[in-house]
């Protein structure tokens, strides 16, 4: 798109710019913008999709999703578990057994992020080099 002096590219831009304020373009009323706010703060976190993806094919223990995913902290894995847990994407469960084992698997619920997860890291990938290229340029000037 061009711009024109004094034209905005963006019809939510060019609304605010009129006085209309940014709620007034957004489709969502406040509590529905809230909750997608929420979730997007969920699964846009840096490791909540990456367990997802993780954890489609079956259940795992703490130790192995430790091992699947590199540079994830004992301390971020089990924020970003409880935090899915208590969001009903993943189940926990814990078997009375010596020693204790632990194993989390996604929920139906869950399983539906799945393809979104997939969708994005096959978009990261195939758009690295553009996006390297852009922040080269953007760290030049």
């Amino acid at each position: 798109m061009t711009r024109t002096k004094g034209t905005s590219v963006l019809p939510a831009v060019a609304a605010r710019d009129e006085g209309f304020g940014y709620e007034n373009t957004c489709s969502f009323d406040e509590s529905a913008g809230r909750m997608v706010r929420e979730m997007l703060d969920r699964v846009g976190d840096k490791w909540s999709l990456l367990l997802v993806a993780t954890l489609q094919c079956d259940r795992m223990r703490f130790t192995e999703l430790l091992q699947r995913i590199p540079g994830i902290s004992q301390r971020m894995l089990t924020r970003t578990l409880r935090q899915l847990e208590r969001d009903g994407l993943v189940e926990r469960t814990a078997h009375a057994e010596v020693p204790p084992r632990v194993e989390y698997e996604l929920t139906p619920l869950g399983a539906t992020l799945v393809p979104i997860a997939v969708t994005i890291g096959t978009w990261a990938l195939a758009h690295q080099p553009e996006v390297e290229a852009a922040r080269a340029r953007y760290d030049s000037r």
